[in-house]
């Protein structure tokens, strides 16, 4: 799809000792089906390709609704802009096995999908992790068409948030419960008919050191997600949006978490709500990295030049690339650090501390401890 992308930009690929292969697994095209996109160490191989980072030309007319602007003119631009990159990964390369991986679930931001954070998800991969990046649906779709189109943008002027949280956060752990089966050796049925041997992937996995990652909406999921499964032994959180979050999920919530945030994007009330998590007992982490926007997670950073970037605020003053080679080697040691992985990943454990010259320990926003 689209033009030859610029020599000079595309999304980073991981920097780990592990080539990534990815693969889609939908389990059904009902309601309650799963759906997600599979990164994971895998074997060198020749004439692998890397799929597309659009899956397919209707999630451009998704995102033309939900930022509302005309789909004819909207395609004809994203795909001229985006059309042709490719995810950092190796579509349905054979799992390389080399022990149990630790599993992360992750959770997109609103309007999104489940590709447009591959640089993170790619990132783990190559560190020996499984990641399924899930894509969400809400309440609003009964089927997925064969292209998956966008049920998940049309319900989000619809759903109560509440609604929409907790949906995403049961969504997370059906991609759980899905991934146990498929280490158990259940024999699974994947409605995409992928060229990917999923019985592979049988004792792949980890299933004692499991974690929940997600941006923005995602966040949000990642602390729903926390309350209501205790198979996830700690979160990580993206510039979190705590406004679909109910106060009295808070106390229940046991494990640890990481709020790793934007500089631009915060303010007083949502880190106010996030500081409503922090303990005594229970390690709760956060830092914001200098020069960063709210779309400084997501892939699109890392596709636009620094006066569209920026126009569209895609970009922020630090270089993308810096800022999300920080997010991803604090997330790995606060991983290692809660799921006991015997890596060398506490190399980088100041950086959760905030010890670094682009990051800021804590917050940038002046909260009021009345509001707290």
């Amino acid at each position: 799809m689209g033009n030859n992308c610029p020599h000079h930009l595309g999304i980073p690929p991981g920097k780990g000792p592990n080539l990534v292969g990815c693969t889609d697994f939908m389990m059904d095209h009902t309601a309650q089906g799963s759906f997600f996109q599979l990164y994971y160490p895998c074997q060198e191989t020749q004439n692998a390709e890397k799929p597309d980072w659009v899956p397919c030309r209707e999630y451009f007319n998704g995102l033309a609704d939900f930022i509302k602007i005309n789909r004819t003119v909207s395609e004809r631009i994203f795909n001229h802009l985006f059309g042709s990159f490719k995810i950092p990964a190796y579509m349905d390369a054979p799992f390389k096995s080399d022990g149990k991986c630790p599993v992360v679930i992750f959770s997109h931001g609103l309007g999104a999908f489940r590709t447009l954070y591959s640089a993170i998800c790619a990132e783990l991969a190559s560190q020996g992790f499984i990641v399924a990046s899930v894509e969400h649906r809400y309440f609003y779709a009964i089927s997925y068409p064969l292209c998956v189109l966008f049920p998940f943008l049309l319900a989000c002027v619809t759903l109560p948030r509440y609604s929409q949280v907790k949906q995403r956060a049961d969504e997370c752990i059906l991609a759980l419960n899905k991934l146990t089966e498929i280490n158990s050796g259940i024999p699974v049925q994947n409605a995409l008919k992928t060229q990917f041997d999923w019985t592979t992937l049988e004792n792949s996995m980890d299933l004692c050191r499991i974690a929940v990652m997600g941006h923005s909406f995602g966040g949000a999921t990642v602390i729903e997600a926390l309350c209501k499964e205790v198979k996830f032994k700690c979160g990580v959180a993206l510039d979190t949006w705590m406004f679909p979050l109910q106060d009295e999920t808070f106390p229940h919530i046991k494990q640890p978490i990481f709020f790793i945030n934007s500089e631009k994007f915060q303010w007083a009330g949502n880190i106010s709500r996030m500081k409503k998590l922090d303990s005594a007992v229970i390690q709760r982490k956060m830092i914001t990295i200098r020069g960063t926007v709210h779309q400084s997670f997501p892939d699109f950073t890392f596709l636009t030049g620094n006066w569209i970037g920026k126009v569209m605020k895609l970009k922020g003053e630090i270089d993308p690339e810096i800022a999300i080679d920080l997010s991803n080697k604090a997330t790995l040691a606060f991983l290692q650090r809660h799921l006991g992985l015997e890596k060398n990943f506490n190399q980088w454990d100041p950086l959760i501390d905030g010890k670094d010259d682009n990051l800021i320990p804590g917050t940038n926003v002046t909260v009021l401890q009345s509001a707290i």
